[in-house]
């Protein structure tokens, strides 16, 4: 994986993987990816989980479940696609995150 790489280009290819082999041989490409940033093992892990949970987010509910159970990992707001979230409710989500992000300012 070259050095400087996009998110798409990083993370569809996550999207299309259907065995459980290939999801753990393409998180650790991801990861070793990470690491060269100076990133820790554990915490470059722990990123690439949400960053793949994330990403899978704009995919369909199919592709998310399979994206979710092979790579263990799930969307970092709205949680795993099993929760099956109102937009309502994903809206308020967003709304928390972003009052916390911004310390309760306007």
């Amino acid at each position: 994986m070259k050095k400087k790489i996009t998110i798409g280009e990083k993370y569809s290819p996550a999207m299309e993987i259907k065995t459980k082999d290939e999801a753990m041989a393409y998180f650790e490409k991801c990861v070793r990816h990470t690491m060269r940033f100076g990133i820790p093992r554990e915490q470059a892990e722990a990123q690439e989980r949400i960053n793949i949970g994330h990403f899978a987010g704009h995919y369909d509910n199919e592709t998310r479940k399979r994206v979710e159970r092979l790579f263990f990992c799930e969307h970092p707001i709205f949680g795993s696609v099993e929760k099956d979230i109102t937009p309502d409710e994903a809206f308020l989500e967003g709304v928390k995150l972003a009052t916390s992000v911004m310390g309760g300012r306007q």
